[in-house]
């Protein structure tokens, strides 16, 4: 159907007309912010040209936020001051905490008297020869004769050692002879008539102030067991050996 010329001007009419009604309707534009408005926290005061992005710090007095200051490990009552720690005094008579004189190890064998060398040197070569008979003549006789047991007894040094060897030759005692021997030595009693040399120097050095390496040679003579015993005896009872100066020789037996 063809449109006539009068319905399509009044169609152009109605259209016009509502084209004109929309334009005319009130258009509200969305509010621009400014730049410092919308870096503006809450709580801050509007229009200060330093508020930035950051807040001003709280007033400590009033922030019921704030944390209290630490308090001592230790708290004492008021009025208490706190009182110096004293030593208790040692008990009268009590020679334990008295300080001891430091005990000189010796391992240079030429640091002693050529005697005392010399006696050393011909107990090892004896011992090392594996037949105990040839201590004897350096074990001495009479009021010379070398202690060889903490009892007296009938028999001739030599048989007393060979009764006190794990075997019946006397080989075990020989070789604890050499072991004592290869130890370091100590000086006691210089200037007294208890003046000796005296292996090892466990026998005159306190077993708890031994350091790890002496433990370490404590230990090539004795066993962990014996060093356990010594320590609840207080004092090392194992075999030693002592020379006077002038190349006695004087002892070799275990005790304390």
């Amino acid at each position: 159907m063809v449109m006539s010329g009068a319905k399509r001007l009044r169609r152009g009419s109605l259209i016009l007309c509502l084209l004109l009604a929309g334009a005319a309707l009130p258009l509200t534009p969305a509010p621009v912010l400014a730049l410092s408005e919308l870096q503006q926290i809450p709580g801050e005061t509007a229009g200060n040209p330093d508020a930035g992005s950051k807040t001003a710090p709280p007033d400590a007095s009033s922030d019921p936020l704030q944390l209290p200051m630490p308090d001592p490990l230790i708290r004492r009552e008021e009025g208490s001051a706190q009182q110096p720690v004293e030593d208790a005094p040692d008990a009268e008579g009590d020679d334990a905490d008295q300080p001891q004189t430091p005990v000189e190890v010796l391992y240079d064998i030429e640091k002693a008297p050529e005697p005392v060398r010399r006696m050393r040197q011909l107990i090892v070569e004896a011992a090392a020869s594996g037949d105990i008979q040839r201590l004897e003549p350096l074990l001495g006789k009479g009021l010379t004769e070398t202690q060889v047991s903490g009892v007296e007894t009938n028999e001739s040094p030599v048989d007393t050692l060979k009764g006190l060897s794990g075997d019946p030759e006397g080989i075990e005692i020989l070789a604890i002879l050499l072991d004592v021997l290869a130890t370091g030595f100590v000086h006691v009693g210089e200037g007294t008539p208890d003046d000796l040399y005296v292996w090892p120097y466990f026998a005159e050095k306190p077993l708890a102030s031994l350091t790890p390496p002496e433990k370490v040679e404590l230990l090539r003579i004795v066993t962990a067991g014996d060093v356990a015993d010594m320590q609840e005896l207080g004092a090392y009872n194992f075999y030693r050996v002592g020379i006077t100066p002038d190349g006695q020789w004087k002892f070799f037996f275990a005790g304390d």
